[in-house]
């Protein structure tokens, strides 16, 4: 019983799981070396499960989701109000957390740090819920109609329209254009005086 009283002071996890495994052949498992191959593979598995788990939260961890609780009047009022301090257009961002090209979208402009810096600094970026919880049809009713998601509206720093975006159109492929978003984010940027 010492080994099993080391084994659960150094891993009570691993030893519950192994006891109510095999609770009557503690003492045949450790004999026969069964013992140290599921320590090994739980462990393995802990090890695998760690890793995965962390290279999602760190993946994801910058991105704003879309939130269908979310009340897009407010949270434009609060965007007008930075944009009018920082001197910066608005881009409402629409789509939901079930548009695949609205994930793509977010990583295209998280994985190029030269895209992120210029979008970041020279916009503020809202994001409005597109979904079956949410559609936001009653804000969304005053801007043109959307073919497709996601989908970008431009507005001036005190919240009026300027450009609808259909962002299909900054699209290559499975991913989106580098050199057509830079050059619609600059067509659409306030021009700073020297």
């Amino acid at each position: 019983m010492d080994s099993f009283k080391t084994l659960k002071y150094f891993s009570p996890l691993i030893a519950q799981i192994i006891t109510n495994l095999h609770p009557n052949n503690f003492n045949k498992l450790i004999n026969t070396g069964d013992l140290m191959k599921r320590i090994n593979f739980v462990f393995i598995l802990f090890l695998i499960s760690s890793v995965l788990l962390f290279g999602q939260d760190e993946k994801g961890k910058n991105r704003i989701k879309f939130d269908p609780d979310r009340n897009p009047f407010e949270d434009l009022e609060e965007a007008i109000e930075i944009a009018k301090v920082e001197n910066k257009r608005i881009l409402l961002d629409v789509g939901g957390e079930w548009c695949i090209w609205c994930h793509r979208l977010d990583a295209f402009i998280e994985s190029n740090e030269g895209l992120k810096k210029y979008l970041h600094d020279n916009f503020i970026v809202m994001k409005v819920n597109y979904s079956d919880e949410n559609k936001n049809e009653e804000f969304l009713k005053q801007y043109p109609k959307i073919p497709g998601f996601p989908h970008i509206f431009v507005l001036d720093k005190n919240g009026k329209f300027l450009y609808s975006q259909d962002t299909g159109k900054l699209e290559i492929e499975k991913s989106y254009d580098l050199e057509k978003i830079m050059d619609f984010l600059k067509k659409w940027t306030i021009k700073k005086k020297l």
